[in-house]
């Protein structure tokens, strides 16, 4: 008998662990949380879809939240 996964490689979004509910809902969580600044420019560590396309466009959103936070404070002056 074949192994499935040896003739089809499983979904990856790297940096984020991907999950099926039972429900046949898809999430991804992100490996790494993220910094305080893009956590509070509202990046989420944990999002869902309904298909892998939809949840890697998702993930893409939260990973420009939070690059666009960083960038934001690399001009700041703190004292």
């Amino acid at each position: 008998m074949n192994d499935v996964r040896s003739t089809h490689p499983e979904p990856t979004i790297p940096g984020w662990r991907l999950i099926l509910s039972d429900a046949g809902r898809l999430w991804a969580s992100r490996e790494e949380p993220f910094c305080a600044l893009a956590f509070h420019a509202g990046a989420e560590r944990t999002v869902d879809a309904d298909s892998l396309e939809a949840l890697r466009v998702e993930t893409d959103r939260q990973e420009t939240i939070a690059k666009q936070a960083r960038e934001q404070a690399a001009g700041w002056v703190i004292s």
